[in-house]
């Protein structure tokens, strides 16, 4: 089996954050959205990945994971293009499948379980699809399927007025080849895209039954700035987070505190776990970061309260007050406005950026 690990799209509700780079390289617990997947679909034994690129942050990504042999895979990159449907982006890994079964993994997405026992269940039978499920509270904003007492898909139908369940499809899936076919007679909906429902729903349709599993633990979709916040604190939950950097003597330290070998915590400072600090950072003294942060890589925080945050990085954050529920791009300059004339807030603002001031 293999892994195509959907890596496009314009990240327009993270804007301004991906301005400057892709949305699947935000971090969460200082690790790029990314990286999950891959490892969640190591875990599950795929290692032959292919990652679908779109127009935007190709570079980037390509960067990152290489040929994948950091991370004990080997990855294929094949080009989409203009973002025109998840079942576009299926079908442009035709060639890279071949006769093989495969996991569909929408690559800024997060969850606990991981795909195992999604695959797993879809080896189990004679299927041609399978999908993961989740409980959502506004289905209208979802593909949702219908269900029968034995968990096999009667029906799929993408952000229904009238949903017959609040089961949505959370972008993780698994195909038989038999998809392609599907997808070659799809026709655009009326968003212009081809929609993965509507293909698993021909398949249906066609005579294939459809596995489904409902996902237990959470689940997150990074697309938006609070989703972000939300996934690196249920991360930040279950990681083992190790203190292997130099905490000074009068340092305050509780909880438990992922410090990178390079990073230090300044005599003076306070440190609330659980809180993720990359390489080259130093909080220094009169700062206090608390529970649910991380702090990317050659940061400086003085002096500034933070709490359940995420600092991507290349940051300077010095101003005398407090910071919460907040996401701060890369290269982020916070400082003090307590002794400049007139007084008053100094700002720049990027396009789509929001502020609660």
């Amino acid at each position: 089996m293999k892994g195509v690990l959907l890596s496009g799209g314009t990240g327009s509700r993270l804007r301004p954050i991906t301005h400057t780079g892709p949305k699947q390289l935000v971090p969460v617990a200082n690790r790029p959205v990314l990286e999950y997947a891959i490892e969640d679909l190591k875990e599950a034994g795929i290692t032959e990945i292919g990652v679908i690129l779109g127009n935007k942050g190709r570079n980037e990504i390509q960067e990152l994971l290489g040929d994948g042999s950091d991370y004990g895979v080997e990855i294929t990159y094949i080009v989409q293009g203009n973002p025109l449907g998840l079942a576009h982006a299926a079908g442009c890994a035709r060639d890279f499948v071949g006769n093989d079964d495969f996991v569909m993994y929408l690559g800024d997405n997060i969850l606990k379980s991981g795909v195992t026992e999604l695959v797993e269940s879809f080896q189990a039978g004679d299927y041609g699809a399978g999908i993961a499920l989740q409980e959502v509270d506004d289905p209208q904003a979802f593909g949702i399927a219908d269900v029968d007492d034995a968990g096999n898909v009667t029906q799929l139908i993408e952000k229904p007025d009238d949903p017959p369940t609040n089961l949505a499809l959370i972008g993780m899936y698994v195909f038989s080849p038999t998809i392609f076919d599907a997808i070659d007679n799809l026709e655009p909906s009326w968003r212009g895209e081809l929609e993965i429902t509507d293909a698993i729903q021909d398949l249906f349709e066609d005579g294939y039954e459809i596995d489904s599993h409902v996902v237990t633990g959470w689940w997150k979709d990074t697309g938006k700035p609070e989703d972000i916040l939300e996934a690196n604190r249920l991360v930040l939950e279950d990681k083992k987070l190790k203190t292997a950097g130099v905490v000074e003597d009068g340092a305050t330290t509780d909880g438990r505190i992922e410090l990178a070998e390079s990073a230090v915590i300044e005599d003076g400072a306070v440190v609330r776990g659980p809180v993720s600090i990359a390489e080259n950072t130093t909080l220094m003294s009169g700062t206090y970061v608390g529970p649910y942060t991380s702090v990317g890589a050659d940061s400086t925080l003085e002096n500034i309260h933070i709490e359940n945050s995420v600092i991507i990085g290349d940051s300077e954050i010095t101003a005398n007050g407090r910071i919460v529920d907040s996401l701060l791009g890369r290269g982020a300059n916070v400082g003090s406005a307590d002794e400049l004339l007139p007084e008053g807030r100094r700002l720049v603002v990027g396009e789509n950026s929001q502020l609660k001031l």
